[in-house]
């Protein structure tokens, strides 16, 4: 070798980077602590967290047809924001006592501004029915739901909301837990009641007595006063919240000072809205609580806490009402870090031993820090991508995890090829990773290529799945700098020679195992290859018919074809559509004969090994029944079988919309 040669192939960073082995060694510990670290803040969640760029204005008419919701609520709001600049697309449904329009906004649009312009344009309307009441608008978003915990037994209304809500305020009181919800509630009501005779005995009308109330029942700020001892804040606090509260409020002061109030003229009760609204769980009135993650908390920390809160809590619950946890996320969640993390090991276990029996222990070694130094190193940068991690993230990291080790199997074969010829280990180490550093970019630059089409996929289906070529390529880049940057660095001051006598067996038994290889090669492989390549015509003749044969099965319907594969559900499902002003009577009887008929399906088939509960909501003409089963492995019988039985057990019922 000449002496320009030999200067050649000691310049540029990567010979650098071979000849100055402490930075390889600093970058890749940069890389694998700085993972670890990010691994510990980085945001987890059951489902990545995104807006759904869309507004809602929900409207309640009690007692109104559809048709009457139609034309008094309907086209009021939308004449009030159809043409709005951010406004893509106007659905709306008018049903019995409200109607909900729904305004999909343009991707990318400012979708704060537009919330607020179309709170305003709604607020404005002056033409809706006296009878309906103040417009609900709503910027809807993904919550970061955990749990739901089913609180339920043979007991009033009253009792079990408040039961639900002193469990709630337990749980909060866990520095673990920090959002929980009540739903399937009713809301608290005041009733009062006036009779004609009153209101003329007494010279007053509805609307009076309404004001009194209203004004008579407040909380308001009333500033601050300045003291010597510093400022003193005022405030008018005559809110009032229950029906013996409202009673004392008076209603004629005369000038003899005798008072009446509220309770002498009306009569005045305490109760629930009404609306023909309900849920049951095992057949029985429940009330659900739903748990949210909040911040750093992850999905696993905030099941395990409300699980070891509740036995505490279970000892104070009345006598007759029972609790269950009908759906936890966390598991889902909990089985894809499993699958991802046992993926993971097989794939480094399976690295080390190939390699390390075709090439060499310590060169394996190398090779497979590969794998977890791009996934971790790929955390420290996912965070100012504003990506997570969950279930779809780790489903990349599952994706790359399969690829991202080609790139350093390359550069490190071609290392161990020039030291084979006789080079030494830094000349080796330079010359093989620059022979192959073309190729392994511009394979890498593919790959990237092959998922960036997936971050520029529009709506929500894009939000989904936009994290996938984040990860992937993120993880790319980082095993594109670990092959050609790290690991010729680390082969370049590796010893082959083995210093113990546990390594001394080792490297004979591999170098054994690789002469044989060798002479597979030589004396069967390429002359077989010599074959195919003199009758070039014959080989890809085979190819093309093999292609044939292959395409015509796919498209000859012997092998299914579906968009998105079968997955084993956890839950069974109905809904039952009433008529329109069906009374809730009708609709009790409709849900009591679909639980009844689940209840004998779990039965006839394991019992408590197929079902962990149902859960029943009827909402007005609207009946829906989720039947919660057992894990897969533990159930006797497919989510399939059990929905067909179900269907066979409900049978026909009369008078039904649709089922």
């Amino acid at each position: 070798m000449t002496r320009r040669e030999e200067h050649t192939w000691r310049r540029g960073p990567l010979s650098w980077m071979v000849q100055n082995r402490v930075t390889p060694n600093l970058l890749m510990l940069f890389l694998l602590f700085g993972g670890l670290f990010m691994s510990l803040k980085i945001k987890k969640e059951v489902f990545p967290e995104f807006d759904l760029d869309r507004v809602t204005v929900r409207v309640a008419y009690p007692g109104a047809s559809p048709e009457e919701v139609e034309q008094g609520i309907i086209l009021a709001v939308e004449k009030a924001i159809r043409g709005m600049d951010g406004v893509k697309e106007l659905t709306a449904t008018a049903g019995e006592g409200s109607g909900v329009i729904s305004a999909e906004l343009i991707e990318d649009a400012d979708q704060q501004k537009i919330y607020q312009e179309i709170k305003q344009e709604v607020d404005r309307i002056t033409t809706f029915p006296d009878d309906a009441e103040e417009p609900q608008v709503t910027l809807i978003a993904r919550r970061r739901q955990v749990l739901d915990m089913q609180f339920y037994g043979d007991t009033s209304e009253a009792a079990l909301r408040e039961t639900a809500e002193l469990v709630r305020d337990r749980l909060l009181m866990s520095p673990d837990i920090t959002q929980v919800d009540l739903t399937g509630v009713r809301d608290y009501e005041i009733r009062v009641e006036i009779s004609q005779d009153n209101l003329r005995k007494y010279n007053l009308a509805l609307d009076q007595v309404a004001r009194i109330i209203a004004n008579e029942s407040v909380e308001i700020p009333g500033g601050s006063v300045e003291t010597r001892g510093g400022d003193i804040l005022l405030r008018v606090t005559d809110r009032r919240d229950w029906a013996d509260e409202f009673a004392r409020i008076p209603i004629i002061s005369t000038e003899s000072g005798s008072i009446v109030t509220l309770g002498m003229i009306a009569k005045v009760s305490e109760g629930f809205e009404d609306t023909n609204r309900f849920a049951t769980f095992n057949g029985q009135r429940s009330v659900e609580l739903e748990v949210y993650r909040i911040g750093e908390q992850t999905p696993i920390s905030v099941s395990r806490a409300v699980r070891a809160e509740m036995p505490k809590i279970e000892a104070d619950l009345p006598d007759g009402i029972f609790w269950s946890i009908s759906r936890d996320r966390s598991d889902l969640y909990e089985q894809r870090l499993h699958l991802l993390l046992k993926n993971a090991f097989i794939g480094l276990g399976l690295v080390l031993l190939l390699l390390g029996l075709f090439l060499e222990f310590k060169l394996a070694f190398w090779v497979t820090m590969g794998i977890p130094t791009s996934f971790l190193g790929a955390l420290l940068f996912l965070p100012s991508m504003d990506v997570s991690i969950n279930i779809v993230s780790m489903f990349a990291f599952i994706v790359a995890l399969g690829i991202v080790v080609d790139d350093a199997i390359v550069a490190g074969e071609n290392i161990y090829e020039y030291r084979q010829k006789g080079i030494g280990f830094i000349k080796a180490a330079v010359l093989g990773a620059r022979n192959v550093a073309i190729p392994i970019t511009y394979a890498i630059l593919t790959n990237m290529a092959a998922f960036l089409p997936l971050y520029f996929v529009p709506g929500t289906m894009g939000k989904i799945w936009k994290a996938i070529p984040l990860v992937v390529i993120t993880v790319f880049a980082i095993s594109w700098v670990e092959a050609l940057l790290i690991l010729p660095g680390h082969l370049a001051h590796t010893g082959s020679k083995p210093r113990t006598r546990f390594t001394s067996r080792l490297h004979e038994r591999q170098q054994a195992f690789a002469v044989k290889v060798q002479h597979f090669i030589q004396n069967v492989y390429r002359p077989f290859l010599q074959l195919c390549l003199a009758w070039r015509g014959l080989t890809v003749s085979v190819a093309a018919v093999t292609l044939l044969i292959i395409l015509s099965l796919a498209f000859s319907g012997r092998i299914g074809l579906i968009l998105m594969p079968r997955v084993e559900s956890d839950r069974a499902f109905v809904a039952a559509v009433l008529p329109t002003g069906s009374p809730v009577d009708a609709a009790r009887v409709v849900e009591k004969k679909l639980v009844e008929a689940m209840q004998a399906v779990a039965q006839e088939n394991g019992g408590d090994q197929l079902l962990d509960g149902i859960y029943a909501e009827v909402d007005e003409n609207l009946v829906e029944v989720t039947a919660y089963l057992t894990a897969p492995h533990i159930r006797p019988i497919t989510t399939g079988e059990v929905t067909r039985l179900w269907r066979e057990e409900t049978g026909t019922i009369v008078g039904l919309e649709s089922l």
